[in-house]
């Protein structure tokens, strides 16, 4: 995929008790600023700012049911009121592999979008899925 440029946009960033804290305006709550949420905003402000998907219809660190299990995915984009995008960030050191993407599988076998992203800022890869078949994305997907 086509390399991310993410917008200049003037995230509110605060300091408490030493830790520096970032604004999410999706949750509308001040979360620590680990460098996995650094990614998280960037891609959400590139998702409404560059791409302009609906603020609306995007969903940040929901719960689902894996069987027994609890899991948060980290973006979620709807489409006709289904999930139609799922978005895995991860921090700048930690690779893209195996590993991140079994975990958005996880959570693929639950929400059955059309689009999966991994990325950590620096590098992203996609794909879209089509009665079970993968094809690589060279670009981010439209929103229209």
């Amino acid at each position: 995929m086509n390399p991310i440029v993410y917008p200049s946009y003037p995230f509110k960033l605060q300091q408490v008790n030493g830790k520096d804290q970032i604004f999410d305006p999706f949750r509308k709550v001040w979360l620590v600023l680990t460098p996995e949420e650094w990614v998280r905003q960037n891609m959400l402000q590139y998702l409404v700012q560059t791409c302009q998907y609906p603020s609306a219809l995007i969903a940040v660190e929901k719960t689902i049911q894996l069987g027994t299990l609890s899991k948060r995915f980290d973006i979620l984009v709807y489409k006709d009121e289904k999930p139609w995008m799922i978005i895995e960030c991860k921090e700048a050191r930690v690779d893209i592999n195996e590993k991140t993407l079994s975990q958005i599988l996880q959570y693929q076998q639950v929400l059955e979008a059309e689009f999966l992203i991994l990325t950590n800022g620096h590098t992203t890869v996609g794909a879209k899925i089509e009665t079970g078949k993968w094809q690589a994305l060279q670009h981010f997907p439209e929103y229209l």
